[in-house]
């Protein structure tokens, strides 16, 4: 891994030396995989924006690369994936305010005490 780089290169041969270590349970894993980005009730394409989307909350570079880069050949627009982008920020920044009432309470109890 290169000094200035953050996260290591997601490569061939970093994935077949992963694969060899395990490969019962990465083809499990592959399978399903397949199995999920396939259209069925939704198209390839909205499923993809919803991996981008869930790929910015966990905050996965390899998966916002990767999906990112299938949902445009899958059809999706630069707009369509940045919508889901703001969709995903919504979600995390209202989950946050959210959690907030734990907060409150933990204020409110310590005045008690």
């Amino acid at each position: 891994m290169k000094s200035e780089q953050l996260y290591a290169a997601a490569t061939r041969e970093n994935a077949e030396k992963r694969a060899a270590l395990a490969p019962e349970i990465i083809e499990s894993w592959r399978n399903f995989s397949r199995t999920v980005f396939k259209a069925g009730a939704l198209p390839e394409k909205t499923k993809q924006l919803i991996a981008v989307a869930v790929a910015h909350v966990t905050q996965c570079p390899y998966c916002i690369h990767s999906h990112t880069e299938t949902a445009l050949r899958k059809g999706a627009s630069k707009e369509e994936i940045m919508e889901a982008v703001w969709v995903a920020a919504e979600m995390k920044a209202g989950a946050a305010y959210a959690h907030s009432a734990l907060a409150m309470d933990e204020m409110e109890a310590a005045e008690k005490k």
